[in-house]
């Protein structure tokens, strides 16, 4: 009697916890769908104050160079003293020579600002991809991989360096935004096994047909006991709320209807390689019903 109802308790917080991921995968579509909408949005006037501020650039150099040419014929004014006080007490008041300078770096300020503002807009755009979850198109994995990067960055930058290897890959056939919720999902568990600071290596490379691409990190490790385990539902090694268990579960299926494989190696006190292969075109059907993936490598 106590069993079947221990066993009906752990169902129970089994459902709990799939309606809690379903209720977050729902926001999340949302999320993304509002994400592409407020970027498509920001786009444009981003756009206007790209282009106003080359503008107004060029300008600024046409003035300062007209400056320029006057203080060139500052000195003929000797005969008009009068008029040679008040142009100096101008300068003065005005301080030419500092706004010189500074008005070069705030002009090269604004254009950094503006040009990493366009940058994480596009990678929301790239991130996101709308409507993409049901048509499978060619695209560049490197690029799917940056534009988390960036999503991701603010898990990422105080716990590791990133290192990058990457090969020479073609584009694939592929979900992009199902891939990028893998890359995801790889880069935020390579952070959270970084207990101080470590590093995050990417690579990529091509293999029998496909092409692969492999987060690997210098945390704790997956005790050798887990290793069959990390794919399961459910399965975590976190403290009790601090994560589902459906991370890598997802990712599994994710590389499952892609017919690729998804490994890991890992030794426990050195760090973890999690490496995705994936074919450069899918078969007819598309429908992920291949053969079973392996489920982990050991070291």
């Amino acid at each position: 009697m106590m069993r079947g109802r221990t066993e009906l308790e752990d169902a129970y917080r089994k459902l709990q916890d799939v309606q809690g991921q379903l209720m977050q995968s729902e926001k999340m579509a949302s999320i993304g769908q509002l994400a592409a909408g407020v970027a498509h949005e920001i786009n444009n006037p981003i756009g206007y104050v790209h282009s106003n501020l080359g503008s107004l650039q060029k300008y600024l150099d046409d003035l300062f160079a007209v400056v320029t040419a006057y203080e060139q014929v500052e000195s003929l004014l000797g005969q008009h003293p009068e008029a040679l006080a008040t142009l100096r007490l101008v300068k003065q008041k005005a301080d030419l020579e500092f706004l010189k300078e500074d008005v070069a770096a705030l002009m090269n300020e604004s254009r950094e600002g503006i040009t990493r503002v366009k940058k994480i807009v596009q990678d929301l755009k790239d991130f996101s991809h709308v409507g993409s979850d049901e048509e499978w198109v060619f695209a560049d994995l490197h690029q799917g991989m940056e534009s988390t990067l960036s999503i991701v960055w603010n898990e990422l930058k105080y716990k590791a360096e990133i290192s990058k290897d990457y090969g020479d890959i073609p584009n694939i056939e592929c979900l992009p935004a199902q891939l990028n919720q893998v890359f995801m999902n790889l880069l935020v568990n390579a952070a959270h096994a970084i207990e101080e600071r470590g590093v995050i290596t990417i690579r990529s490379g091509t293999l029998d047909g496909g092409v692969w691409v492999e987060v690997a990190d210098t945390g704790k490790g997956i005790a050798a006991e887990n290793l069959n385990r990390i794919f399961d539902p459910f399965f975590t090694t976190k403290p009790i709320g601090k994560g589902t268990g459906l991370g890598l579960s997802v990712s599994y299926s994710i590389v499952q209807k892609h017919h690729g494989s998804i490994n890991v190696a890992s030794e426990a006190g050195r760090g973890t390689t999690f490496r995705v292969w994936l074919p450069i075109r899918q078969p007819d059907g598309k429908d992920g019903n291949g053969t079973p993936l392996p489920h982990a490598d050991t070291v």
